[in-house]
């Protein structure tokens, strides 16, 4: 076995691969940019080597880099992580070379499956179900139309050497081939410098489901179960869970024999996941196989009780896989959610900066630990006031629940969202909050174009249902009241001004463009008990008990009997004065204050925002890589105004209305700000 091991990645993998790699024995090198100096997984490692600048084309991608600190430290191996130099066949094939292993496949099953035209090809000669399509590469836009229309619409256009939701484009019509096409090729040379482009038939409603295999260096393969993966966003996985609600054991079956049949021939050594699409008939048909760890593995290890990242150590070193076929295990449901640094309410957009609070949820499961299982783990690369840099992806969580059935998991998973206190940045917790209670994901009835249907016009607040609003009023309440509670209790208050607790109150819901909801709410506290009280909201009675303190910005108690997390805290960007309630994905920022308060402030006049339609605001911070017009020029609604570039993703910026460009303010190259102005409009 390995005395010391050399991480070639960053953020929650690299912290991941650290876990198990301690509950074995073996001494860790980490390596880091100039960004990551002060990361989660360099203060974790046993050892650090500074590679380079923060871009990863400068740093994490850079092989001789890796290798040198590899030598230096006297690490025997390296394991790869997921991204980065994790399929690249050279990388493992230079590592081999040097005398370094490899943790993860051998490079020749990397070359064989990384093209993803050439690997159809052989999954088709091992017996693997295979999509109809083109699989040579297509030199033209003409020319994928024409074959577009050969193979029938709607088509899928993929990168060879794409990956991550990059280099992937479907198309209905003969304009979106020509122009995802042409987008392909320009991300897929960007991301991967292989422009290369195929076509298949896109299979409707369709599913994403993996398989999970393991092979060992003896010949030794088997497949431990699959992933649902069909929640995606962008093609971006969003909530993975194992085993899937849609297939049946013969399908799970068939899939994972074609799964070891594909890996058997490509002589794959490591743990791999073989992905497969499956039609609405059970039908399936392969898509690609991922050479490396996946970011999903958890959800496996929690219904499997095995640790993959360990498999994977011990195979490289030339051990067996410890289990047969017939041992691999399936128990319970488990569900990931990946926590994204993006902002849910402005169309996903990337959020960088600074985590003023970084509070996870009460973990009872943790990385590299298969044996305390049916809880809540988290899975991060950040910390309480880490920054989140904008050269990398975005997601800075995976939060992972596993419980004894499907419906189990989902309660677990939405009350450990309640408890994920995330500040600084914008998040997508309120968006997985109305997945996990949209009526079609807890039945199960979704396909991989489930949230393009449901959130067509994009995500809003209201998307976000609670199911007893007034309890966000209550709650508020309840902490305004615990509030003035402690203020009466103030020694020292002259007479006549001192604190008047009171019980009658009115809870003022702020809205957007001054429409506020009002609500009167009764509380009487309990005699001689601390930290409870019954409060009366539109005739419904709340009795709250918690005895969470004032600054907590996490709140548990119990609610007529039933355990609740929820989030508040004082000031908001409307009001210093407000509460903001944060329950199920649902906020709300309110006033709690007494009724004559109230009447009054049902006078005040409001005020308007200004009109910032004359300007193209950056909505977000990020690198200007084009500006599309110059002043004098007309432009109509719709039209291409700016690129800009964060978290590895293009964002074009379109004129919201016809107008003429007056001045250029920001220049190509320029890092921008959030609501930084590019362009202003005459």
């Amino acid at each position: 076995m390995f005395k010391k091991i050399l991480i070639a990645n960053r953020g929650e993998i690299a912290c991941r691969v650290i876990a198990t790699a301690q509950k074995m024995g073996i001494q860790t090198v980490a390596v880091y940019s100039e960004a990551d100096k002060e990361a989660r997984h360099v203060q974790l490692a046993d050892e650090a080597v500074l590679i380079g600048p923060a871009p990863s084309r400068e740093s994490y991608l850079v092989a001789d880099k890796i290798i040198a600190a590899a030598k230096a430290t006297g690490a025997q191996a390296i394991h790869p992580g997921y991204g980065f130099l994790s399929e690249n066949a050279e990388f493992s094939k230079r590592c081999e070379d040097e005398g370094i292993a490899f943790i993860g496949p051998r490079h020749f099953s990397i070359a064989a499956m990384g093209d993803k035209i050439e690997s159809k090809k052989l999954a088709g000669a091992a017996g693997v179900n295979c999509i109809p399509g083109v699989n040579d590469a297509i030199e033209t836009a003409e020319k994928a139309v024409e074959i577009a229309k050969g193979i029938g619409y709607p088509v899928m256009i993929k990168a060879s050497a794409g990956g991550g939701g990059k280099g992937l484009r479907v198309a209905f019509n003969d304009k979106e081939a020509f122009e995802g096409f042409t987008s392909c090729r320009n991300e897929a040379r960007n991301s991967f410098g292989d422009d290369r482009v195929f076509i298949e038939k896109f299979v409707e409603e369709p599913r994403h489901i993996e398989i999970q295999v393991l092979g060992d260096s003896h010949g030794n393969v088997i497949y431990v179960n699959e992933r649902e993966c069909s929640i995606q966003r962008r093609h971006q996985k969003v909530i993975e869970e194992a085993p899937s609600p849609f297939i049946s054991e013969a399908t799970r079956k068939a899939m994972g024999e074609q799964a070891v049949q594909l890996a058997k021939a490509v002589k794959y050594q490591s743990a791999g996941t073989v992905e497969f699409v499956v039609g609405k008939d059970q039908s399936f048909y392969f898509l690609e196989m991922n050479t490396r760890l996946q970011v999903e593995h958890p959800v496996t290890e929690a219904i499997t009780g095995l640790d993959l990242v360990e498999m994977m150590i011990r195979v490289a070193a030339g051990e067996k896989l410890p289990i047969e076929q017939k041992d691999v295990q399936r128990n319970g449901w488990a569900i990931e959610c990946r926590i994204n640094a993006e902002d849910p309410f402005r169309n996903f957009l990337p959020s960088t900066g600074r985590l003023v609070r970084f509070q996870t949820p009460h973990q009872t499961m943790f990385q590299a630990n298969t044996t305390d299982l049916y809880g809540v783990r988290v899975d991060t690369g950040v910390q309480d006031g880490g920054e989140i840099p904008m050269f990398y992806d975005s997601m800075i969580a995976k939060l992972i629940v596993h419980g004894k059935d499907r419906n189990d998991a989902i309660a677990k998973m939405r009350e450990a969202l309640n408890g994920f206190v995330i500040r600084g940045i914008s998040s997508n917790i309120p968006f997985q909050a109305a997945l996990l209670a949209h009526p079609r994901f807890v039945s199960g009835d979704f396909n991989t174009g489930f949230i393009a249907e449901q959130y067509s016009q994009g995500f809003r607040a209201e998307d976000v249902p609670h199911d007893d609003h007034d309890f966000l009023a209550a709650l508020a309440a309840f902490v305004r009241r615990k509030s003035r509670e402690r203020a009466a209790s103030l020694s020292g208050q002259l007479p006549g001004y001192d604190v008047k607790v009171g019980q009658d109150y009115a809870v003022v819901e702020l809205g957007q463009g001054g429409k506020n909801r009002y609500v009167s709410v009764h509380v009487a506290e309990f005699a001689g008990k601390q930290g409870e009280a019954q409060i009366t909201v539109n005739g419904k009675t709340y009795a709250i008990a918690s005895h969470s303190r004032l600054n907590d910005i996490r709140i548990e108690g119990t609610c007529n009997g039933q355990l609740f997390t929820a989030q508040i805290e004082r000031g908001t960007l409307k009001n210093p004065l407000a509460l903001q309630v944060q329950h199920n994905g649902t906020r709300i920022e309110a006033l709690v204050m007494s009724p004559r308060m109230a009447e009054l402030h049902k006078l005040m006049p409001y005020k308007a925002p200004p009109d910032l339609s004359r300007f193209v605001l950056s909505p977000m911070p990020g690198l200007l890589v084009d500006v599309a017009v110059q002043p004098g020029q007309k432009v109509q609604a719709g039209e291409r105004v700016a690129v800009i570039e964060a978290m590895k993703m293009e964002n074009v910026l379109f004129a919201a209305q016809d107008g003429v460009v007056k001045k250029v303010v920001a220049a190509k190259g320029e890092s921008l700000t959030v609501d930084q102005m590019i362009v202003e409009f005459e």
